[in-house]
């Protein structure tokens, strides 16, 4: 199977609505690339190893959680940057990136793939609401021992999970925000929830949660927002019957 670049790129922009977030990227075909698309690469990130890889599978595409061109940062085309893009163009490969997008989306975002993977039902959002409502919480249909969350949480996404722990509550009450959200623990104490879950942890969120009262699990950047791809890649295959891979480029944060 075989689409247009401009077929692809429109149904994307429609399917993730990005239209309606204010970002601090920009949203779809950063690079581009060739323009009929027969292959296509999905991951996490648009590292030299994963454009490395699109290179060998001979893809003309790649569709990341995490591209380029962020706000404030150097405008130079210079560096690590120069080398990913002219791989890029040189290979006639297009790049798309979806942030925001990627995380809110009901079905298919970061936050409820995380949710569904762990079982975890949905009662509303951290912040927000509709179709640009970033994180999510839920009610527990069994309160659950912090060990068990953590444990869970390990096994789900096969990493080492951090643990933060004001005291030994159970937990019934769960909210979770993948990625660098671990300042959205403030919306969680206000929600009066039990325990948090993101992929990151600062400094000041470990006192945050020990002097609230509240569980904090940081689950790993990477492993927390691999579930947006993959469920991108199924949809494609699904409903357009392209040819998509996901390729995990392994990262600890």
């Amino acid at each position: 199977m075989t689409i247009l670049r401009s077929g692809l790129d429109e149904h994307l922009a429609k399917l993730l609505q990005v239209s309606l977030f204010n970002d601090y990227c920009c949203n779809g075909l950063q690079v581009e690339g060739a323009v009929n698309i027969s292959k296509i690469v999905l991951g996490v990130t648009a590292s030299q190893a994963l454009v490395d890889k699109a290179i060998a599978l001979q893809a003309q595409a790649i569709i990341v959680h995490h591209g380029y061109f962020w706000r404030n940062e150097a405008a130079a085309i210079v560096g690590m940057k120069q080398r990913r893009i002219k791989s890029l163009l040189l290979n006639d490969i297009n790049l798309w990136a979806f942030h925001l997008p990627l995380d809110c989306h009901p079905q298919l975002g970061n936050n409820s793939q995380l949710g569904q993977l762990m079982g975890w039902p949905v009662a509303g959002y951290l912040t927000g609401e509709g179709p640009t409502g970033l994180g999510l919480w839920g009610e527990l249909s069994i309160e659950q021992s912090a060990e068990q969350v953590a444990l869970s949480l390990e096994q789900c996404l096969g990493r080492k999970i951090l643990h933060i722990a004001p005291d030994q509550r159970p937990i019934r009450r769960i909210g979770w925000c993948t990625g660098g959200a671990q300042g959205y623990i403030d919306k969680a104490i206000e929600l009066g929830l039990d325990a948090y879950v993101s992929g990151e942890i600062s400094e000041a969120t470990v006192h945050s949660a020990r002097e609230n009262g509240i569980h904090y699990f940081a689950a790993g950047h990477h492993a927390t927002e691999r579930g947006g791809v993959q469920a991108l890649a199924q949809h494609l295959r699904a409903e357009m019957g392209l040819d998509c891979e996901f390729i995990d480029v392994d990262n600890p944060a």
